[in-house]
């Protein structure tokens, strides 16, 4: 897997010299109502498997493996086969509905073990699959999720099943395959190709670097949080940042969530240096990049990140970029990354709105892939004076807290280098002048706090 920075270039026309702005990217993606998601207990005896579906669950895992292998001439053949095969199993439904979820849950460890978390996965399957073997896939992180005792999954995977909203719907897994056809109204041989559609992509995701413990860990440690009213303080900021009509007004609000972030990062690292206790290092979290103009958004993510004390890698293959750094660090950058983004995509809608002198819609990819590339590119410069300015005034009243940040920085640096080894970097260019300067602008306009 390739990794690569990107360093953006403004239009030639009227000026092509900007100072340098990096993302890096690691080399190479129901009908009812559903409750929130709770870790679900393991499966009651009488779902475990039973010695008859051995043979069964053989031929489904080789079935799925098969299909893998297939190319897209003669894909639709093999799962039309496979299907039909499946459908009319001599076993019967009940145990081609065991069958099926066992697969689906032996392939989904494996995906954890290999690095993989929920929403990763997800972020594939709605790029790769249809609605109804999207849903399958929930279901299918819904059946695996049982065996998880509470407590033994770490903050961000329960965050992210209970985004998923995963439940188990069925009374027990003999019954699952009917009444998933129930309720996506499908036939049998149409649930059979979904489950194996679903199943094919999942079983085959190569491993990727892990981004945290794995689900069940009995160690598992819960993720630090940042101090509850100072969290409430920057979303507050941030949301009316997102809301305002104002540029000026979205600016100053952005401005000052971005000093509270730094002042809190400074804090908890000069506690970190005076504990009597151990310190962890730093950790990973990935937040998802996707299209269009993806390689824009994971610059936008990195120019937050490095103000942040924090290092972006973006994984433009599987629609993530990792980002490391300390733990109250991380969720301070999700939590800016997302602002910024809504701003910069209200932004540039308005500014398409418009037209150029000469009547030409703004509406085009080049004017809107260099408006943000623009932004990003601006943003990074106002988030790191935002910052420094709280650092120099924290320097002035404390000593320590100019070595205590280098030291932190030079430690995500080194995680950052261990867990990517082979990082290369290229230029995005904008394209289009006009573009670059209203994404300019309106970075000049973005609430910071």
């Amino acid at each position: 897997m390739g990794r690569t920075r990107f360093r953006p270039r403004k239009p030639e026309n009227p000026a092509e010299a900007q100072d340098p702005v990096e993302a890096r990217e690691p080399r190479g993606g129901p009908g009812s109502p559903r409750k929130r998601a709770q870790p679900v207990a393991k499966r009651s005896k009488r779902q475990q498997e039973r010695p008859e579906d051995a043979e069964l669950l053989s031929t489904v895992e080789t079935t799925v493996a098969a299909l893998r292998a297939q190319g897209p001439d003669t894909l639709d053949d093999a799962v039309y086969a496979a299907a039909s095969a499946l459908a009319a199993a001599p076993a019967g439904w009940e145990a081609v509905s065991r069958a099926v979820l066992r697969t689906a849950e032996r392939a989904l460890r494996r995906c954890w073990e290999g690095g993989w978390q929920p929403a990763d996965v997800m972020r594939l399957v709605r790029r790769e699959l249809t609605a109804a073997e999207t849903r399958f896939a929930v279901d299918a992180v819904a059946a695996e999720a049982r065996r998880y005792a509470p407590g033994t999954l770490g903050a961000r995977w329960a965050a992210q099943l209970a985004e998923l909203d995963v439940r188990v719907w069925w009374e027990a897994d003999d019954a699952f395959l009917e009444g998933f056809a129930g309720r996506e109204r499908l036939s049998r041989f149409e649930t059979a190709a979904c489950a194996l559609g679903a199943l094919r992509l999942i079983g085959g995701l190569p491993r990727i670097g892990a981004a945290g413990p794995l689900p069940g860990a009995a160690h598992a440690r819960p993720a630090v949080a940042v101090e509850p009213r100072m969290l409430a303080r920057i979303r507050a900021l941030l949301a009316k940042a997102e809301s305002t009509e104002f540029a000026e007004e979205a600016e100053a609000l952005s401005a000052k969530a971005q000093q509270l972030m730094a002042r809190y990062s400074m804090d908890e690292a000069l506690l970190a240096a005076h504990s009597a206790e151990p310190v962890d290092g730093p950790a990973t979290c990935r937040v998802g990049v996707e299209g269009p103009y993806e390689s824009a958004k994971a610059l936008l993510l990195d120019a937050v990140a490095e103000a942040n004390h924090c290092r972006a890698v973006w994984t433009s293959e599987y629609d993530f970029s990792t980002v490391v750094g300390f733990e109250g660090d991380l969720e301070l950058v999700e939590l800016m990354y997302t602002s910024l983004l809504v701003q910069a995509t209200t932004a540039m809608r308005r500014a398409g709105d418009d037209h150029h002198a000469r009547g030409r819609s703004r509406r085009t990819r080049d004017f809107r892939q260099s408006f943000l590339i623009a932004y990003a590119a601006r943003i990074r410069d106002r988030l790191t004076v935002a910052a420094e300015a709280v650092v120099a005034e924290g320097a002035r009243a404390e000593a320590e807290v100019l070595p205590v940040l280098a030291a932190r920085d030079v430690a995500v640096g080194e995680s950052t280098e261990r867990l990517f080894p082979a990082m290369t970097s290229h230029r995005l260019k904008g394209r289009d002048a006009e573009g670059w300067a209203r994404g300019e602008e309106a970075a000049d306009a973005a609430k910071l706090r």
